[in-house]
C-alpha cells in the first residue's frame, strides 16, 4: 500500500464539523472581536476539539478568512442572459452576504489589525474581496466582448463604483435601502455603456 492510499485510509472530514466550526468562527469573531477570540473559544463553541480546527485551519486568520469565504456567495442566481440583471444578483448577494455574518465589524477588525496581524487582512481580500471583484469584472468583461459596455470603459473603476455605495452609504447612515443595487448598476451603466 503506498503512502497515499494509506493517508486515504483514515476517517473523512466532517462536513457538519466544518460548518460548526466556521459558523462559530464568524459568531466570536462579530461578538469578541479578532484579538480577544480564541480557538480554545471557536472549538466549545462548534462543540470539537482544538486539534480538530488545527487540522483544518493553520492559524486563527486562515480559520476566519476561510470562514469568511464558505458565507459568501450562497445564494446567487447563476447567470442570466442579461448584464443589469447579473450585476443586480451579485451585489444582493454581496450586501446579503454582509448582514449574514455582520460583515461590516468584521471589515473593520480585519482593518484593525492590519498593523498586528496583516495576514488577516491580506487572506480577507485573497478569500472574498478579489473574488467578488471578479466576478463583477468578469461580467463588465463579457459585455465589453459583446458591445454592451465601451471598449475604453475603465471596468476596475467600474467594479469599485458598483461596490462603493454600499459602504459609503453605511457608514453615512443611509444603508438599508432596498434598491442600492439596481441604482448602483443603473449609474456605472449609464456611464459605460456602448454610445455614451
Amino acid at each position: 500500500m503506498s503512502g497515499t492510499e494509506t493517508k486515504a485510509a483514515g476517517r473523512p472530514r466532517s462536513a457538519e464539523k466544518d460548518a460548526a466550526i466556521l459558523q462559530a468562527a464568524l459568531e466570536l469573531l462579530a461578538s469578541q472581536g479578532y484579538t480577544r477570540m480564541s480557538l480554545s473559544q471557536v472549538a466549545a463553541a462548534a462543540q470539537v476539539s482544538k486539534s480538530t480546527i488545527h487540522l483544518r485551519w493553520k492559524t486563527k486568520a486562515d480559520l476566519l478568512t476561510a470562514a469568511l469565504a464558505a458565507a459568501r456567495m450562497t445564494d446567487t442566481p447563476p447567470p442570466s442572459g442579461d448584464l443589469r440583471t447579473n450585476l443586480v444578483n451579485i451585489l444582493k448577494d454581496f450586501a446579503a452576504t454582509i448582514e449574514r455574518v455582520n460583515g461590516m465589524a468584521l471589515i473593520g477588525t480585519c482593518l484593525a489589525e492590519e498593523a498586528h496581524t496583516p495576514e488577516l487582512l491580506a487572506l480577507l481580500r485573497e478569500r472574498t474581496v478579489l473574488p467578488r471583484r471578479t466576478l463583477l469584472r468578469d461580467a463588465l468583461e463579457q459585455a465589453q466582448l459583446t458591445g454592451q459596455i465601451r471598449e475604453d470603459a475603465d471596468l476596475e473603476a467600474a467594479v469599485s463604483a458598483l461596490l462603493g455605495p454600499f459602504y459609503a452609504d453605511y457608514m453615512a447612515g443611509r444603508g438599508g435601502d432596498p434598491q442600492w443595487a439596481e441604482q448602483a448598476v443603473d449609474l456605472v451603466l449609464a456611464g459605460t455603456r456602448a454610445g455614451n
